[in-house]
């Protein structure tokens, strides 16, 4: 098989498309074949916005230490131009996955949950020193979970429904969701956030599962409690594999979407990983990432 290179950004340029192709000539490797995906006669599998580029590559040509460097040296280019260029090794699951799971806050929707919750609760100053602290390390995400959970007591059950509703989508969820369902795949939220919201976007979206952290609430109120387990790193990974075991798949056959460093033993159990208009260290991390357009640009990928 071939090794595959994806190029997408909201315009493609004469000049970009040659500065990808002289990362990879002829003396580097040969193209096998090179597809506008974004001219397809398909059009339910395009983005509203945005072009993509493909190119296979003749993997017999590539050295180990060269099908190694080329990732590396696609992400510093693809930063470089303001463009996504995603590498996939050769696999035999290719354009044959059936699994697709998605972390939720800041990749399905376009916020925080535990943030809208903070400002709607007077406490939003308290919960961003607790994350600040785990982002340097200090703490680690469960007990930054505690911490944060903690200050929510007593927040009213009643608002949780008009902070749902009024949560962004990610642009192009709805279009992805629909197509994904279209093609038979599996689709689960697996998130650190709570099951209030995962199962208010599955309702909306048509997520086959949830799998998130419980708001415990008592006499209407959000008592602050934490129900164990914590759904972290860890805990997502482990989901991931247990989907695929239930659903009788090989991990080639998943995708595991997200942005944040809680998300990336998810993104390296499953074939193929996705890294979200992530940070850096993200992006550097993940096997694979989008940054430039929205959600449904995970559908060149999972084209064949």
């Amino acid at each position: 098989m071939s090794v595959r290179l994806t190029l997408m950004a909201s315009r493609l340029t004469p000049e970009v498309v040659t500065r990808v192709e002289q990362l990879f000539d002829v003396r580097y490797a040969e193209i096998a074949e090179r597809r506008w995906l974004s001219h397809s006669e398909q059009p339910e599998w395009q983005p509203e916005y945005g072009e993509c580029l493909r190119f296979d590559l003749d993997a017999g040509v590539f050295s180990c230490d060269e099908s190694a460097g080329l990732r590396d040296k696609a992400l510093s280019l693809a930063t470089e131009l303001g463009v996504d260029l995603v590498v996939e090794e050769p696999n035999p699951w290719r354009g044959r996955r059936q699994l697709v799971c998605f972390d939720m806050d800041s990749t399905l929707i376009q916020a925080e949950v535990i943030d809208e919750l903070a400002r709607e609760h007077g406490v939003y100053d308290e919960v961003a020193a607790v994350t600040a602290s785990a982002m340097r390390g200090e703490i680690d995400f469960k007990e930054s979970f505690r911490r944060r959970m903690a200050t929510l007591g007593g927040l009213s059950e009643a608002r949780l429904a008009s902070i749902a509703e009024q949560l962004p989508l990610m642009p192009g969820v709805e279009r992805l969701l629909a197509t994904l369902r279209q093609r038979g795949y599996h689709t689960a939220i697996i998130s650190g956030g709570f099951t209030y919201f995962a199962r208010y976007l599955q309702d909306k979206l048509g997520f086959d599962e949830v799998h998130a952290n419980e708001l415990v609430i008592s006499d209407g109120k959000v008592t602050g409690e934490v129900r164990e387990p914590i759904l972290d790193a860890m805990r997502k990974a482990q989901i991931l594999t247990s989907i695929a075991q239930r659903k009788k798949l090989d991990m080639g056959q998943t995708v595991a979407v997200g942005d944040g460093a809680n998300d990336l033993r998810m993104l390296a159990a499953a074939g193929m990983g996705v890294a979200f208009h992530a940070k850096p260290l993200v992006r550097e991390q993940a096997r694979q990432s989008i940054s430039t357009l929205g959600l449904d640009a995970l559908l060149y990928l999972l084209d064949e």
